[in-house]
Order: structure tokens, then sequence, then C-alpha cells
């Protein structure tokens, strides 16, 4: 069985299941979720807990052992697997496998692992433990849902804003959940319960933002600018390399100047992303971005990007985050 996040409060109330997988990119919600899981193991009598962790040459046997072993007292146990590679390899895949066909009453067990690629998600291995368990698939939300986000959080604290100061904390926090929640876990201390103003909001809360490639990526696909001049700049003061922006703003208009190249032939487009290797979740964005964007901006962006290559060798004069900025704003341009 496949949950999303917001649904396991409401199937924990009805009902607790011998195996649960929880994997995602964001830390604080996978931790949320675990908890909420040994919390509920806890009221049902599994008072034992063992905790195992995947690493080099890691012992698939004691997972089974573990599984064996009673307790003196007969207690359920809860045996806490994390895989932090998010591959168990061909032995652990055999060893899962195996646990999930002789599932028991007594032992829970709780699978923690990393974001997985659509390919891990159709491994066999992870195939049985959704069919056999429940799995949860815990990732941040976007940008743009991301008030919406801060908003249910701060209703379990009886506080509200709107969307001005939902906005404000957002741009604070993007791309960080952790620092989101002690935000927001900080609202609660500083004012009491009901509407908060925006100005609280700007004297309580810290620039506490972590941007990154995919958030670049992200932004420039959907041409928005606002985003994207934040984004390179927290990258700048982060001191990120421009050889690794460079790259990824390139692979992006390297993938957008084929595929328009090839609606222009008259390919269908599904055929053209499977061809650029663009796929899940990217294709969306990818297909927004080729609706304003025409092959002659492209092109002109490629030519952009190969003087911002020279740049960055030490050819030519010029600042190059300002040209970051520039190749930015020729790809937010409508057709």
């Amino acid at each position: 069985m496949l949950l999303k996040g917001e649904q396991l409060a409401a199937h924990l109330e009805r009902e607790l299941r011998p195996l649960y997988v929880l994997y995602g990119d964001e830390p604080l919600l996978v931790l949320e979720a675990a908890d909420a899981i040994r919390a509920k193991a806890r009221q049902q009598g599994y008072s034992e807990r063992e905790v195992l962790t995947v690493l080099a040459q890691f012992d698939w046997g004691s997972l089974l052992a573990a599984g064996g072993n009673m307790s003196l007292f007969g207690d359920r146990k809860l045996i806490d697997l994390r895989i932090p590679t998010g591959k168990p390899g061909k032995e652990g895949g055999a060893a899962l496998q195996q646990w999930c066909q002789h599932l028991s009453a007594d032992n829970l067990l709780l699978i923690t692992l990393p974001e997985l690629d659509w390919r891990e998600e159709k491994a066999v291995w992870f195939t049985a433990l959704v069919n056999a368990g429940v799995a949860i698939k815990l990732m941040a939300p976007p940008l743009a849902e991301l008030p919406g986000w801060i908003a249910g959080r701060l209703r379990r604290q009886q506080q509200s804003a709107d969307m001005e100061g939902l906005r404000f904390i957002a741009e604070r926090v993007e791309g960080n959940l952790l620092a989101a929640h002690q935000e927001i876990q900080k609202l609660g201390l500083l004012y009491p319960a009901g509407q908060l103003t925006t100005a609280h909001i700007r004297e309580a809360v810290l620039n506490v933002a972590r941007y990154d490639i995919d958030g670049l990526r992200e932004a420039l696909l959907a041409g928005d600018m606002a985003r994207l001049t934040r984004t390179l700049d927290g990258l700048m003061q982060e001191g990120e390399a421009p050889p690794l922006v460079l790259w990824a703003m390139s692979e992006e208009i390297r993938a957008l100047t084929i595929i328009r190249a090839g609606l222009d032939a008259g390919r269908p487009v599904d055929m053209l992303l499977k061809d650029a290797k663009v796929w899940g979740p990217r294709q969306g964005p990818i297909k927004k971005a080729l609706q304003r964007l025409s092959s002659a901006t492209l092109e002109a962006a490629l030519q952009h990007a190969g003087k911002i290559d020279r740049l960055v060798k030490g050819i030519g004069q010029g600042n190059v985050w300002e040209e970051f900025l520039r190749l930015g704003l020729r790809l937010s341009a409508r057709r």
C-alpha cells in the first residue's frame, strides 16, 4: 500500500500494520512519520525496540535473527531498520523479500530509506515491501505549496497568518523544512495564540533558506526571476563553484533546445522527452518552459552559456554571477 505523508495520521488511528517503509528527500518529515509510527507501536504493546543500520558488510542474517529472537517476557518488538544508501544489494533484497513472506503480529518492521528514483521504486525488493506493508513517500513541498504547509503547522499551535506573512516565511526558509519547523515553533513561543501580523513575523523569522542547484533549475524552468535571483545570490554567498552552476543551467538549456527543435519538426513531445532523458516530475516544468521559449531564444541562451564558460575559465572580462542572472533573465522572457 502506498500512502501520502498527510494520510499517515488517519491511517494510524484505524490500524497498525506489521511493516512500514518511509522514504523521501526531507529528513524532518521522515523523522516525524517514524516518531508517529513508533508512538503508535508503543501504545499497541511493542515495548522492545532494536535498531539495525545497514552499512558496509552488514549481516542480513541479523535482521532475520532479530525477528526470531523473542523477549523473555513475550513482549512485541519493533525493529528499526535504516538503509542510508537506499540500496540493500542482492543479499539484502532477498532478505527483505523473505521477511515479507513471513510477517508476524509480534514484530513490526520500520524501514527508513533516502529518496529513491523511479528505477529503485520498481525494484523487486521494493515492490515486495509495498505489496506486503505500507510505504510512505515524504517529499518537501515545492515553493508554491510551502505557504500552505506553514499555515498548517501554525494551526497546530493555534496561530495563523495572512498570505503575505506566510510567503515571507516561505522565502526565508526555502529548501530547509527543519529550519521552517524551528521558526514556526519560535513564533509559538514568542506570541500568543491567534493572528500573527506581518510585522511580528518579520521581527522573529531569520533568513535560513538553503539554496541548492535543484532549486536553481526549478526557478530557471519556471521563469521565476525573483526566486532565481534569490537562489543565485544564496549560492554565491555560500561559495558554490561557478562551474557547477553553469553545468546545471546548461543541462536544462540543452534539453530544452533539443526538445524545442523536435517539436518544431512535428515530433511528439513524449518521445522527445524520452530521447532527452527527461523523466518523472521533471517533465511538467520542462513542458511548461517549452510553451514560452522559442528556438531562437534557446539558441541565444546556449551561446550566452558558452560566453559564461569562457569567463569561468578566465577568458574575457565580466562578472560570472551577473552573467548567470542575465542568462536567467533571457530565459524568463515570453515567446
